[in-house]
């Protein structure tokens, strides 16, 4: 019996095209950075500390020491200097880029609404690659910050990432779970998938699918957001 719903962020609850805002995100952070870090740099030591840390696995690593490992060493930057920046980053420009995402807020919150009102519990089950900051300012851009939320997954906290089957069963450790009683709802067909291998249901959203395979998706599991809630007001 499904007690818990985990819902996904971006492309599922938050209706934008992840690549598209990671590559305006990216773009952000370069230019706010650009007097301390070359953009180029930033831009690809960025990526390479964030394949760090989906690759990691190692239970006594949160995501943000990863990062920082790999990040600063490779910019030649200390970590105390730096991070200074990058919170007054997420603080100042990050939310501008509210902007670039159409359709908000979007009906997000009626749909976790429907959860809750049927009895669920509900946790964010966002890739932590972001910190904390971050994650919060995007939920509030679909006004779903002040919900009563068990667990929000950033990387100050988590110890592995999607597709890592350890990121869920960390989630399922910190929410005292089982797997056959949560439901992933995600629309990344590889990263949420991934919930699979550790025992957990999943229902894909397919408004902003992704699917890097192009194999079929399981019958009856799949559909808009939309629709998802239609399933919540009348039964999973």
């Amino acid at each position: 019996m499904v007690r818990t719903i985990l819902f996904d962020l971006d492309g599922t609850l938050l209706p934008i095209d992840t690549d598209a805002f990671i590559r305006g995100y990216m773009q952000a952070l370069a230019e706010y950075v650009g007097h301390i870090i070359p953009p180029e740099q930033l831009v690809k030591e960025v990526w390479a500390a964030t394949g760090a840390m989906v690759r990691n696995t190692d239970p006594t690593l949160t995501n943000a020491q990863v990062f920082a490992r790999a990040f600063f060493p490779a910019v030649g930057h200390d970590e105390a200097a730096l991070m200074p920046v990058f919170e007054e980053f997420y603080r100042t420009r990050f939310p501008e880029l509210r902007a670039a995402c159409p359709g908000l807020p979007g009906m997000a919150r009626s749909v976790v609404e429907a959860a809750l009102e049927k009895g669920y519990e509900i946790v964010l089950a966002t890739n932590p690659l972001f910190p904390r900051l971050a994650i919060e300012e995007r939920m509030r851009w679909i006004e779903v910050h002040d919900l009563p939320w068990r667990l929000v997954t950033a990387y100050e906290e988590m110890h592995a990432c999607k597709p890592q089957p350890e990121y869920f069963l960390e989630v399922l450790e910190r929410i005292g779970r089982r797997p056959e009683e949560c439901l992933m709802v995600g629309n990344d067909v590889q990263e949420d998938g991934a919930a699979a291998r550790a025992g957990i249901d999943v229902f894909f959203i397919t408004d902003f699918l992704i699917d890097r395979e192009g194999r079929p998706l399981p019958p009856g599991r799949s559909g808009s957001l939309a629709e998802f809630r239609e399933r919540l007001v009348t039964g999973l």
